[in-house]
């Protein structure tokens, strides 16, 4: 098993720049594909980006294409991701996610089911 801590949210304004991470411990990150979902107050949680196992592929949101960017360095068992233009939608809680069962990037991979690790959360709140 993978344990997720996510961790680099805050409080920015509107038009700033944000890094989050998501550190795993317990089994190397390399053998997971890992995503980003939010859920902002009062609404479903969503997904945001993914990242296949090696870091060469990725899939976005489309609310979020072209503003963030999914990296991952396995070296330090880490995924990132880098959130810039930040706008007041995109205040919500973010969490990430692990899958050891589908490696690479499929039509499935923005789907909450395909995850079966989860984080506990880190908060960005964006004001205008």
């Amino acid at each position: 098993q993978v344990q997720l801590v996510e961790s680099g949210g805050g409080q920015v304004q509107a038009g700033s720049s944000l890094r989050l991470s998501c550190a795993a411990s317990g089994r190397a990150l390399k053998n997971y594909a890992v995503a980003w979902f939010r859920r902002a107050p009062g609404k479903q949680r969503d997904f945001v980006a993914a990242v296949n196992w090696s870091g060469d592929d990725t899939y976005f949101a489309d609310s979020v294409k072209g503003r963030f960017t999914i990296s991952r360095d396995n070296a330090k068992n880490t995924v990132y991701l880098q959130m810039n233009s930040l706008k007041p939608d995109d205040t919500a809680v973010y969490y990430c996610a692990a899958t050891g069962r589908a490696l690479n990037i499929t039509p499935y991979s923005n789907m909450e089911y395909q995850y079966d690790y989860w984080g506990q959360g880190t908060q960005v709140t964006v004001s205008s």
